[in-house]
């Protein structure tokens, strides 16, 4: 067959793919008047990973890839339709949000479209004034600069004086609402954090420092201190506020891509009883890992991102919802953006799960060996002959810092990894890290250095009391594979 002819037969094939693709967005469209008719959301996750993975079982293994790919890409689009043919057109406003969050949350909801509107400042007016959209979230940097805009704010926007939900009203004015300060009342309330009485330290002076500063005032703070880079208050004289009892972070240090920075040092607040990190990316950022190693009670921002965004939806669609779905929604998400990190003796069976729980959950595989192996052109085996073990202990750091930063992976890693101290806040920031035990008697040896080299008894010994510091489950390896794999679902569910 010739080239032409080639191209005659895929044009041919192209035309049958149009045809079934207007048949199915169509049977889309019914399926999403019908989830609203009866107030379902417009994803099933739980669905779509079974389609997912009846999709790759179905295709040879050098298009499976491709095959998944191929139906995420239908998916987003199925969702998107039948968000346009049914209801309201939503979003988020911001100047960078290629992380957000925000549309896998709404998508739970339904009954409107969900974009991510990306504006620089100098299309803000003009797309605010558009009518392109009938209600939006607002994020940094635009909580303030799209007051202007508004006729109308509700009482709380005011007094905070930040916006983050803005409504299309009937006659084309825009109304200015903040569900901010309902998202971090409900946080503290969930992590039980009492404030009335106690001083608090707000870090940082933007919108949402603000609207935690309303917060506080509510919740009976008596004395509400923020800190700013500059000024009376700063980030060099906080030994003026060492008595602080509660700290709320409102600042972008520590934020993906940035892990592992953070403001002040809560070493040095020996009264601290309460840390609050507005940051939901990493889930743990280094502030609240040191809140934890301190013992002092935290809180991530993913419920408070839950919270806002489910009050937001109460004021895109005018319905009211149940509390209850803040709870469901951060779980969803929190499995959705943990990784799965693997921790166990050489030999454990760590590579092996991983594959399977890459399988069973249609997510990517990263092996941190594998990652050390590509990056230097050299075995496991032969960076410890040729460059000691302290050398791939380094390379072992690199990759863990690079991989940990990533969301809703499985992650393998080297047998001890766990000997390094550093390695443990780049693990745990964004994980649920799942220690496989298994018999030292049984413990694979091959192609494994430190395996060949010594007492493994001894090795497990040693190693011991950091798997356990590092871990948050322990998981029982000796049985089936499979069972290994359901207990380690059953930890996530």
């Amino acid at each position: 067959m010739n080239l032409e002819a080639l191209r005659r037969r895929m044009d041919e094939i192209d035309a049958e793919l149009l045809r079934l693709f207007a048949q199915r967005m169509r049977v889309a469209a019914q399926i999403g008047q019908y989830k609203q008719r009866h107030r379902l959301p417009i994803t099933d996750a739980a669905r779509e990973q079974d389609k997912l993975r009846d999709v790759t079982a179905k295709l040879p293994e050098e298009l499976q890839a491709y095959g998944r790919a191929l139906y995420e890409e239908l998916f987003a689009l199925s969702r998107d339709y039948q968000s346009r043919r049914t209801g309201k057109r939503c979003g988020l406003l911001g100047r960078t949000l290629g992380h957000s969050y925000s549309p896998q949350i709404h998508a739970q909801w339904g009954g409107y479209a969900y974009r991510l509107y990306e504006k620089e400042p100098e299309e803000l007016g003009g797309f605010l004034q558009s009518g392109d959209f009938d209600g939006l979230n607002v994020t940094a940097p635009y909580k303030k600069a799209v007051i202007p805009y508004c006729a109308e704010l509700s009482d709380t926007a005011k007094a905070i004086g930040s916006v983050n939900t803005l409504i299309r009203r009937g006659d084309g004015s825009l109304y200015g609402d903040n569900t901010d300060a309902f998202g971090l009342e409900s946080l503290m309330a969930q992590a039980g954090m009492a404030v009335c009485g106690k001083k608090a330290l707000v870090l940082g002076s933007g919108g949402t420092s603000a609207t935690a500063c309303a917060v506080l005032k509510k919740l009976g703070a008596a004395e509400i201190t923020v800190i700013s880079r500059r000024g009376a208050d700063c980030y060099e004289n906080l030994d003026r506020h060492v008595d602080a009892h509660i700290i709320i972070n409102t600042t972008p240090v520590g934020m993906y891509p940035h892990n592992g920075e953070q403001t002040v040092d809560l070493r040095l607040f020996p009264h601290c009883c309460g840390v609050v990190d507005v940051i939901y990316n990493p889930a743990r950022t280094a502030l609240l890992l040191q809140a934890e190693a301190l013992g002092i009670p935290h809180a991530g921002g993913l419920y408070m991102l839950a919270a806002q965004a489910k009050r937001s939806a109460e004021l895109f669609t005018g319905t009211p919802m149940d509390d209850s779905e803040i709870a469901r929604v951060t779980q969803i998400l929190r499995r959705q953006m943990l990784n799965i990190i693997l921790v166990g003796m050489p030999g454990s069976g760590k590579t092996t799960v991983s594959r399977l729980l890459g399988k069973r959950l249609g997510r990517e595989i990263i092996d941190t060996d594998a990652q050390i192996e590509a990056r230097v052109g050299m075995s496991v085996s032969d960076i410890f002959t040729k460059c000691g073990e302290a050398h791939f202990r380094t390379l072992e750091t690199e990759v863990l810092r690079e991989v940990g930063k990533q969301s809703g992976k499985i992650i393998a890693t080297g047998g001890g990894c766990v000997t390094q101290a550093e390695n443990f806040p780049l693990l745990r920031q964004n994980g649920i890290v799942v220690w496989l035990e298994r018999d030292v008697a049984l413990l694979a040896r091959d192609s494994r250095p430190l395996s060949q080299s010594g007492d493994l008894r001894q090795m497990y010994e040693k190693r011991r009391p950091c798997y356990e510091r590092f871990a948050d489950v322990r998981v029982d390896n000796n049985g089936p594979l499979e069972d290994t794999v359901t207990q380690i679902l059953e930890v996530l569910a």
